[in-house]
């Protein structure tokens, strides 16, 4: 057995050199399904929040887009595939991934492992955080919080020792505990993940899209989850499978910045992605487009679905710039 807390084994089970889940050549797509791979309806969604940022930065001489977890470059992809010519003259798109550059993935594209600086335009993190890997802690029966174990082999687990002074402050303010069998994860990695990313921003607009939780609705037992061919499993961090944790995103906002937290549900639908039917009468009228028109509806149907990708959390932040109209209200 080999006992670690739970953040070095998520790092060494994701990004281990050798044997990291997401350094595995089929990438995310071949073990679960995201909104990016769900309908091209969300490529088509981000562009246009792309679009609705590029004009409220006044259309600035170069655009950047910045795909920040971009997996083996889908969502860049299609995004790229939805803009005009004359934005694509403009912008500057980066893929932001420890994986190897995709093949197909346009030549325009900057590949990196490492977050731009100061670049101007719409950063974009989809399912990201979940994977920075954090630790966990539990109080023990005589109220002490300490920090909880997971055996690498197994996923069993058991009590470690007692936390740090920063990661009880960081439970004190954001994630209280008090009684024994209580869990708290420890977002302070994400937070300083997320500092970093919206660092790079010199103007623009911030978007961390995640399944998360807000104060009051802290989940009391953790969420730490597995996933290996497109089923979830038990969290065991031994390479084998994807090891995430939910988000607390109103703790990862970056402070002295505008935000709004919302659902996938509302943001999609702002963006225009609606999952209504098409009318009957297009059946007999062009029964080809009806049958395209209701594809779509049933994609934009899953992306939206209260309980499946559109209860995921967005966390939008302006930096440089006022907060996008088409959110008001939401």
């Amino acid at each position: 057995m080999t006992w670690m807390r739970w953040a070095p084994a998520m790092e060494q089970a994701l990004y281990d050199p050798e044997r990291g889940f997401y350094r595995r050549p089929e990438g995310p797509a071949g073990h679960f399904r995201t909104s990016v791979h769900a309908s091209p309806g969300f490529a088509r969604a981000v562009a246009r929040l792309l679009l609705e940022v590029d004009a409220a930065l006044g259309r600035p001489e170069e655009l950047a887009f910045v795909d920040v977890g971009a997996g083996r470059g889908e969502l860049l992809t299609g995004v790229l595939a939805e803009l005009p010519a004359g934005v694509l003259a403009r912008l500057r798109p980066y893929g932001v991934e420890i994986a190897r550059r995709p093949d197909g993935l346009p030549s325009t594209a900057l590949w990196t492992d490492e977050l731009p600086q100061g670049v101007t335009g719409l950063l974009f993190a989809n399912e990201w955080l979940d994977n920075v890997p954090l630790d966990a802690g539990e109080v023990d029966e005589g109220g002490v919080l300490r920090y909880v174990e997971v055996d690498t082999a197994t996923g069993a687990v058991r009590p470690g020792a007692e936390v740090s002074e920063a990661d009880s402050a960081w439970a004190e303010r954001w994630w209280p505990v008090a009684e024994p069998g209580e869990v708290v994860e420890f977002g302070g990695s994400r937070d300083a993940a997320w500092a970093r990313a919206v660092a790079g921003l010199e103007r623009g607009l911030a978007v961390a899209v995640d399944y998360g939780h807000t104060a009051g609705r802290r989940p009391p037992f953790g969420t730490f989850t597995g996933f290996r061919d497109g089923r979830e499993v038990a969290p065991v961090p031994d390479g084998s499978c994807d090891v995430t944790a939910h988000v607390a995103l109103d703790a990862v906002a970056a402070p002295a910045l505008h935000s709004l937290w919302t659902t996938q549900r509302e943001a999609l639908r702002a963006l225009g992605v609606s999952g209504g039917r098409p009318p009957l009468a297009l059946a007999s009228t062009d029964p080809a487009g009806y049958l395209r028109a209701l594809s779509r509806a049933g994609e934009a149907a899953e992306l939206t679905d209260p309980n499946g990708l559109g209860g995921f959390g967005w966390l939008l932040q302006a930096v440089g710039m006022s907060p996008l109209e088409i959110f008001e209200g939401h």
